[in-house]
């Protein structure tokens, strides 16, 4: 997790003149639980960091270390393990949003790696990957930096009950189009500046 996160939750937190019970109270959690934020052993889910961010006066994204548009390029990752649907949900994504920084991954690890290295604002995962499970990742992500948005990737409808109980904000069926993932892009639970076309 990046040390930014429980440094800036303090810095707000001081200037705002709040105690950790008063945020604690405002935010129906344990006074352990804002001093765990803030030391960094526990982290936020994506729910709280908003109702955090708005407790706090401040922008989710100033919260997360994501201080303006104009100085902040967003990065996405896209996770699969088959190469040619990676190569072609790159393609749209890139059509989709194409001043935004993408990657793919065919390796979960190294998608984690890239996760624990540089904020990913957006993720997208296939569910089925080999011998890990999309779900768990989703869940490695989100512990790696809370202000990601995961959308599950795959073409088995059947997951989507079980997706929905990992933090995940979203879900698409292959293959991805442009217009599926502009649609996406305005309901994602943390916004990120991602210019369209």
């Amino acid at each position: 997790m990046s040390k930014e996160l429980p440094e800036m939750i303090k810095k707000l937190r001081a200037e705002k003149q709040i105690s950790q019970q008063k945020l604690a109270d405002m935010l129906f959690v344990d006074r352990s639980t804002v001093a765990s934020w803030e030391t960094g052993r526990r982290v936020p889910d994506a729910i709280t960091l908003s109702k955090l961010a708005d407790c706090l006066g401040t922008d989710i994204r100033l919260l997360i270390g994501t201080s303006s548009k104009d100085s902040y390029s967003a990065n996405v990752i896209v996770v699969d393990d088959e190469k040619i649907i990676l190569n072609g949900s790159l393609f749209t994504l890139q059509k989709a949003m194409p001043d935004i920084n993408i990657r793919g991954f065919v390796k979960p690890s190294s998608a984690l790696a890239y996760a624990n290295s540089t904020r990913v604002d957006l993720a997208f995962v296939d569910i089925e990957l080999g011998s890990v499970s999309g779900l768990d990742l989703c869940r490695e992500l989100l512990a790696a930096n809370p202000g990601t948005n995961v959308v599950f990737l795959t073409a088995h409808i059947d997951y989507s009950f079980d997706a929905w109980n990992t933090g995940a904000c979203g879900f698409l069926l292959k293959p991805l189009t442009v217009e599926k993932i502009r649609e996406l892009l305005e309901h994602l639970r943390l916004p990120f500046a991602a210019d369209t076309e």
